[in-house]
């Protein structure tokens, strides 16, 4: 017996495990205040047939006290009539309906504190319901944010930062390397590609623009006209561009002799 007795304890156990796990903190709440107001329903209709009751013993009651009266009025009317034989079966009947009013008096004296009773039961019932349905909201909102924090804690749990900082890490210095060798590639075809011969000559026109835009602000009277350079203290651009002039010419020579 003892094993069985265990087995249904373990049974019972995980069975309420299994329940409290699916128990949904919302839905509970909903279906709470849904038996509440059954049970609202319920306690209204109680109290209904509560107040009827008392109206009912105090109607038979207030009857009662009338047939009392009745007889006693009656039995007046034999006396005075000389017939003290119908007179005391008057009075009699009055005792009986006297009997009875004692009776009703009392059930209806006690069913009047039942029915104050359950008014104040009635009363304190709604209150709690209320106050649930204010509270609701309230416990919804604190589940949810419960709910978030334990999500937020298990996904941070299950993720390694260092290895989220590492990998960052790397790939920023991966992204420098690649912006290094974007660069380096860049000047390289940008140094050994192209006529460099070219290149020159532009620099050659970009001396000469300044030295016409020099020109035009003297004439102009923006600016003193630039001086003449002696040969031997000729900027570096311009001796640059007469030698590259040297080597054009002598390119040609040597092309004219051979074709001679």
């Amino acid at each position: 017996m003892a094993i069985f007795n265990r087995i249904g304890t373990l049974l019972k156990s995980n069975v309420n495990a299994m329940i409290a796990e699916a128990e949904d903190p919302e839905k509970m709440l909903n279906q709470s205040l849904i038996e509440m107001q059954q049970q609202l329903i319920e306690a209204k209709k109680q109290v209904a047939l509560a107040i009827a009751d008392e109206k009912r013993l105090a109607k038979q009651l207030e009857n009662e006290k009338a047939q009392s009266d009745e007889w006693e009025r009656k039995a007046m009317l034999a006396v005075k009539a000389g017939n003290d034989e119908l007179a005391k079966e008057a009075l009699m009947r009055k005792q009986e309906h006297d009997k009875l009013t004692r009776g009703f008096q009392e059930q209806w004296q006690g069913q009047k504190a039942a029915v104050e009773q359950l008014k104040s039961a009635l009363q304190s019932l709604s209150g709690k319901i209320e106050d649930a349905k204010r509270k609701k909201n309230l416990l919804i909102a604190r589940a949810k944010r419960a709910e978030a924090q334990k999500t937020i804690a298990s996904t941070m749990s299950g993720m390694s930062e260092n290895a989220a900082f590492d990998t960052m890490s790397r790939m920023e210095e991966k992204i420098d390397k690649m912006e290094a060798e974007a660069k380096a590639t860049y000047e390289m075809a940008s140094e050994f590609s192209g006529d460099q011969l070219k290149d020159k000559f532009a620099a050659l026109e970009t001396v000469e623009a300044d030295d016409a835009l020099a020109a035009l602000k003297a004439k102009m009277g923006l600016a003193a006209a630039p001086a003449i350079p002696a040969a031997t203290s000729q900027p570096a651009a311009v001796a640059e561009t007469q030698q590259v002039a040297e080597e054009v010419a002598a390119t040609v020579g040597s092309k004219s002799n051979l074709q001679s």
